[in-house]
């Protein structure tokens, strides 16, 4: 399952859509699931256990770590996790970071 903040949900042509226009896609399961069931093209693993201190990183930092460009608060970010939990999740600590 998918979530983004505007749209709860979003199927995976919906993602397909949204990566064509540069969306971060953050995957927030746990490394043995991406190692078990495989990793999400063009997504980034951040465990929901690392996220917080992830999204509060300095920008070099976080790019060092997960050899990507850190969002900023205003860019668009869609998080997945295996049933649709630990995404709604994440997007509530983004979100009380202060992501839009």
């Amino acid at each position: 399952s998918l979530c983004a903040a505007a749209e709860p949900n979003v199927s995976y042509q919906e993602l397909k859509d949204l990566k064509k226009a540069n969306v971060l896609h953050i995957d927030v399961r746990e490394r043995w699931e991406i190692d078990r069931f495989g990793k999400i093209p063009e997504s980034i693993n951040i465990p929901l256990g690392e996220l917080m201190e992830a999204l509060q990183m300095d920008p070099t930092e976080f790019k060092e770590q997960y050899n990507q460009k850190m969002p900023s608060k205003s860019d668009p970010v869609v998080f997945s996790c295996l049933a649709g939990t630990r995404s709604k999740q994440a997007l509530g600590f983004a979100t009380s970071l202060g992501f839009s």
